[in-house]
C-alpha cells in the first residue's frame, strides 16, 4: 500500500526500486516549475513581456486545475488521501525531523510535505487568479479586468503583488526541505521526481495512473481555461 508507514524497516537490508511518481505528476511538477519561473522574469521586466506573463499564468491555472482532478482520481501516492494528513500525525512527525536516527518512511509525501503541497497550490491558485482581475494603470489589464470595478481591480492587484511574496517564502522553504532532506536525512526527494523510481526498504506493489486520463484532464483543462480567458 502506497504512502503506507512500513514498520521496522531497518531490518532489511535489502530495497526495492519502487515507483513512486508516475509520469503525469512529475511532468507537472517541472511544467509548473518552469511556468513559475517564466511569471516571476516576465512579471519583473514588465512592458510588453507582460504578454508572455499572461500566457504563463494561463498555463499555471491550467496545471492548478490538473493536479486538483489528479489529486482526486490520479496514482495512490498522487491523491490527497493519501498525503493529507491530521495535525497529530503532522506534530508526530515534525517531533521527530531533527533527529538523525531514521525515521518511519513514506512512499510518497510525508505528512509535512502534504500540507506543503496544499499551500503551495492554494497560494498559486490566489496568484493567478487575482491577477486575472489586475492592471498596472499602463499598459495591461487581466482577462477579467471588466468584471470588476476599478477599486477592485486596484484591491486584487495589491494582493497579486503582496502574494507573490508568500509564494517566494513557499518556494524557498521547498528548497531549504530538499537540502534538508538530502543532507540531513540523507534522502533523495529530487531523483524520485526525474526518474519517478525511489528505493524502498520493503516489498510494494505500486501502480501509475492512467496516460489517457490524465491527458483527457489535461485537455478539458486547457478548454476551460481558455473559454474564460477569451
Amino acid at each position: 500500500m502506497e504512502n503506507k508507514k512500513i514498520e521496522n524497516h531497518q531490518e532489511t537490508g535489502r530495497s526495492n526500486r519502487v515507483l513512486v511518481w508516475d509520469l503525469p505528476t512529475r511532468l507537472f511538477h517541472w511544467l509548473l516549475f518552469i511556468c513559475v519561473v517564466l511569471s516571476f522574469v516576465t512579471g519583473n521586466i514588465g512592458g510588453t513581456i507582460m504578454e508572455y506573463h499572461m500566457m504563463s499564468g494561463y498555463a499555471i491555472l491550467v496545471l492548478i486545475i490538473f493536479r486538483l482532478a489528479w489529486g482526486f482520481v490520479g496514482s495512490r501516492t498522487a491523491r490527497f488521501s493519501s498525503f493529507v494528513k491530521g495535525p497529530a500525525t503532522v506534530f508526530s512527525h515534525m517531533a521527530g525531523l531533527l533527529q538523525r536516527k531514521a525515521e518511519t518512511p513514506y512512499l510518497g509525501h510525508n505528512p509535512l510535505g502534504g500540507w506543503s503541497i496544499v499551500a503551495m497550490l492554494l497560494v498559486l491558485f490566489v496568484q493567478v487568479a487575482t491577477g486575472l482581475f489586475a492592471n498596472d494603470d499602463i499598459l495591461t489589464e487581466g482577462p477579467l479586468y471588466t468584471w470588476v470595478s476599478k477599486e477592485a481591480s486596484d484591491l486584487l492587484t495589491w494582493v497579486h503583488l503582496i502574494n507573490r511574496f508568500v509564494l517566494i517564502a513557499l518556494i524557498a522553504i521547498h528548497i531549504l526541505a530538499v537540502f534538508f532532506y538530502f543532507f540531513f536525512k540523507h534522502e533523495n526527494l529530487i531523483g524520485p521526481m526525474i526518474t519517478g523510481m525511489k528505493r524502498w526498504p520493503a516489498a510494494t506493489k505500486t501502480t501509475a495512473g492512467s496516460n489517457l486520463l490524465a491527458a483527457a484532464i489535461f485537455g478539458m483543462a486547457i478548454l476551460a481555461v481558455y473559454l474564460l480567458v477569451r
